[in-house]
C-alpha cells in the first residue's frame, strides 16, 4: 500500500479544495493517507516571503481571475468557499488542535469542520468559541482540547512537521508526498498524484 503524506494548513482555500477530494482519491488508489498538519505561515516565512508582497499588491486583472478560478473549483468540488473578513487568520491554535484530533483519531472530521467554519461559514477559527463549536461537532472534549494545545508535545510536533516540510523542499499548502520522496504541490496536482499512485 502506497503512503500518501498530506501536509496541510486549514487557513488555505486551495488546501480545502484538495482536502475535499483526497480521501476519495486514496480510496480509489488504495493509498494510506498520513495527515501532516503544519503552519503554512512558518513555511512562507522561511522559503516563500514574496507571497506577502503579492498579497499586499495584487495584480488587479489576475486577482479577478483568481477569484473566479477559486469559485469554479469550489463548484467542481461541491463545497462553499467565501472570503473571510479575517484573512489571513491566526491558525496556530486550530492547527495545534489538528494534532490533538490526530491523536484522538478524528483528524479528517476535525479538519473538515475547520475548513467549513472558516471558508464556508466565514467564522474566525482563531477564536475560542469557534474552536469550541468545532470540538463539539467532532466529539472532542473542549476542555481537554484547550489544555492539550498549550502542551509542549503538541506544539513541538506541529513545529517539527512544518520544519520537515521545508527541509524536504516544500513551500506551501497543500504539499503531498508519495512514499516519502515524490512531491506534489497544490490542489490542481491531484490528477498527477492519482496517476502516480495508479502506476
Amino acid at each position: 500500500m502506497a503512503r500518501l503524506e498530506f501536509f496541510f494548513d486549514c487557513s488555505s482555500p486551495w488546501t480545502y479544495l484538495a482536502f475535499s477530494r483526497i480521501e476519495a482519491l486514496a480510496a480509489r488508489t488504495s493509498a494510506r493517507i498520513e495527515w501532516r498538519p503544519i503552519l503554512v505561515g512558518g513555511v512562507f516565512n522561511a522559503v516563500n516571503q514574496q507571497l506577502y508582497e503579492l498579497r499586499a499588491n495584487p495584480h488587479p486583472v489576475k486577482s479577478v481571475y483568481t477569484n473566479k478560478d477559486l469559485q469554479d473549483w469550489a463548484r467542481y468540488c461541491g463545497i462553499r468557499i467565501g472570503w473571510p473578513k479575517v484573512f489571513p487568520v491566526r491558525a496556530v491554535d486550530s492547527m495545534r488542535g489538528a494534532m490533538v484530533a490526530l491523536d484522538q483519531g478524528v483528524l479528517p472530521a476535525y479538519a473538515r469542520a475547520c475548513f467549513e467554519a472558516y471558508w464556508g461559514d466565514l467564522k474566525d477559527i482563531s477564536q475560542a468559541d469557534i474552536l469550541t463549536e468545532i470540538c463539539q461537532r467532532v466529539g472532542i472534549d473542549a476542555q481537554e482540547f484547550f489544555r492539550r494545545i498549550t502542551e509542549a508535545d503538541v506544539k513541538d510536533r506541529l513545529r517539527e512537521n512544518t520544519e520537515e516540510l521545508i527541509r524536504r523542499g516544500g513551500f506551501g499548502s497543500p504539499t503531498m508526498f508519495i512514499d516519502g520522496g515524490d512531491m506534489y504541490f497544490g490542489n490542481d496536482r491531484l490528477p498527477l498524484v492519482e496517476a502516480a499512485l495508479m502506476r
